[in-house]
């Protein structure tokens, strides 16, 4: 080591650090197998596919600035291309890991992974009509949008819902954390948390975005309109004998065609938001509500009153 290293003891911080690693590995069953490469995805990699999947998607709007719409094709081509070839190293990588954790063979995963890609790449074009509807749906429902193209460049809610239509097909197609660094990239970047199980409808519009939270099982139907600080969340998790948290039980609530929920407004546990309702702000709502209803704190606090 350098003379300057010298004054930060690295060293001994080295064998800490390598201590540290050994006794979770012991812990946790994982001294086998960590040697070599890196064995899970790496998320500055799908951070770069992103980047691309969003050009090829939207190439004269999301690509790079010099690109000719007489060139499209070949962009868009070349792009997929490259894309693709680094989506499926980064599937193999998480279907070896499962593979490895479940005690699992792993001898036919590259020809999984690559089932899997084609997949993801065949659904493009509906992935593309279906954000179309998103884009449209933030177009007419906020006055301040002067274009279609504004709404693409600007709109952070539009960022994120691109995320994730893409990140819900890798997450029903079997690739979980693929899909759920695609949405701690895009919250990240926006302020906005939709997990990668959340099932939403076309015409999906989130106006502003900053804190809006969308838990795992959440089921949003068409024609959604959400403002800021949004949570759609869960009210308790159960556990089992053991104590242990329950996965993937149903637990967010389910919100129907032609809802509005505006700023702030908390929705806890699996309930259902009638079609056509309006939910205030700031109004915390841990029941269903019908269709047509339009939930205020004002009525809120008279209906909990009323029941006193």
């Amino acid at each position: 080591m350098s003379e300057r290293s010298s004054h930060w003891q690295l060293q001994t911080i080295v064998s800490q650090l390598r201590g540290a690693r050994d006794q979770w590995r012991a812990r946790n069953g994982r001294l086998s197998g960590e040697h070599g490469g890196r064995e899970l995805p790496s998320r500055e990699a799908v951070a770069q596919i992103l980047e691309s999947l969003c050009g090829a998607l939207f190439p004269m709007r999301l690509g790079p600035a010099d690109l000719r719409e007489e060139s499209e094709d070949f962009y868009v081509g070349h792009t997929l291309d490259v894309a693709l070839n680094a989506l499926l190293a980064q599937a193999r990588l998480e279907l070896r890991y499962a593979a490895r954790q479940g005690g699992e063979d792993d001898s036919q995963i590259g020809a999984h992974a690559i089932r899997l890609i084609q997949d993801f790449a065949l659904a493009l074009p509906s992935l593309r009509s279906l954000l179309d509807t998103d884009v449209l749906a933030a177009y007419h429902g906020d006055p301040a949008a002067r274009s279609v193209d504004e709404v693409l460049l600007c709109y952070p809610g539009i960022l994120a819902v691109i995320h994730h239509r893409l990140a819900h097909h890798l997450y029903r197609a079997g690739l979980p954390l693929l899909a759920r660094i695609i949405a701690e990239i895009a919250h990240s970047a926006t302020g906005i948390d939709i997990h990668p199980g959340a099932q939403i409808g076309p015409s999906f519009f989130i106006d502003h975005g900053t804190g809006v939270v969308i838990g795992e099982t959440a089921i949003i139907g068409e024609r959604v309109r959400i403002y800021q600080a949004v949570t759609l969340g869960a009210k308790r998790f159960p556990a089992d004998e053991d104590g242990q948290l329950q996965k993937g039980h149903p637990r967010h609530p389910i919100v129907e065609d032609d809802v509005v929920i505006y700023a702030g407004a908390t929705i806890l546990g699996r309930i259902t938001i009638g079609k056509g309702s309006t939910i205030g702000g700031n109004v915390w709502l841990t029941r269903s509500v019908p269709a047509e209803a339009n939930i205020t704190q004002a009525n809120l606090q008279h209906d909990d009153g009323a029941q006193k």
